[in-house]
């Protein structure tokens, strides 16, 4: 069985004052576990305040909520996926879609992106959803299945089986609204299948989490879905006994 992945992405929340109060009230009530993986996503401002906070915490991972596609240049504000190692991160999110619909990343950007965690030894976490119109003209799978490919063109078998899917409907992300355990398990099943069709058995171990208004009440009946891997959850990822009870489930 793959080994449950719960990550946190704070979006833009969580200041160095903020990140470092929560990392020590977080890991006071949480305890390492061999039984599942966890992952913070600060803001890039945070990221090495999260790294020096959690020391010898070696079972916590941290990640970066974007990279640039260039490991150097004049790109006024953004940072690379080289900056990112050096700063402590191991993964980074792709194609979120916040990225997506509110800064206008492309999936061949997206594509770059992922390539660019590869080649830099970071684990990208490629994210995939449809919004709300989408959804309700029956697109859903040739949405997420044409994000998938693109993120993927790039990279070869052995990068494409070390990373990690994210499947976040659009219409669910911060509105209240989660997609239900059946509509999670069918869209996971189809992104299963599209890798293996690209990576054969190694598919297997490739985690897909689910993302989309997650919260410590849905947050284990969404996990015992068929199919769901884990969770990236926004909001309610944010203190520190909350990310606990959802990190529990």
């Amino acid at each position: 069985m793959r080994r449950p992945v719960f990550a946190a992405n704070w979006k833009m929340n969580h200041g160095p004052t903020a990140a470092r109060a929560f990392v020590a009230g977080f890991t006071a009530r949480w305890s390492p576990r061999d039984d599942r993986t966890v992952l913070l996503f600060p803001p890039a401002i945070s990221l090495t305040t999260v790294v020096h906070a959690l020391g010898s915490r070696e079972d916590i991972g941290v990640g970066v909520q974007n990279i640039w596609t260039d490991d150097t240049g004049a790109f006024t504000g953004e940072s690379s996926a080289p900056m990112a190692k050096d700063a402590g991160a191991r993964f980074v999110l792709v194609g979120h879609s916040e990225r997506r619909h509110v800064f206008g990343e492309t999936d061949a950007e997206a594509a770059k992106k992922c390539a660019a965690a590869a080649r830099n030894d970071l684990t990208p976490i490629l994210c995939v959803g449809e919004l709300l119109a989408e959804r309700e003209s029956g697109a859903t799978f040739d949405v997420v299945l044409r994000q998938l490919d693109a993120g993927l063109s790039l990279l070869d078998a052995d990068a494409i089986a070390s990373m990690a899917i994210a499947y976040e409907p659009v219409w669910a992300i911060g509105s209240g609204k989660t997609a239900t355990p059946s509509d999670a398990s069918a869209v996971h099943a189809q992104l299963r299948h599209a890798l293996e069709k690209r990576v054969g058995a190694a598919a297997r171990a490739i985690p897909i989490l689910y993302g989309g208004s997650v919260n410590a009440g849905n947050a284990t009946s969404l996990l015992s879905a068929s199919g769901v891997d884990g969770l990236l959850v926004g909001g309610a990822s944010l203190e520190p006994d909350t990310w606990v009870s959802i990190c529990e489930a």
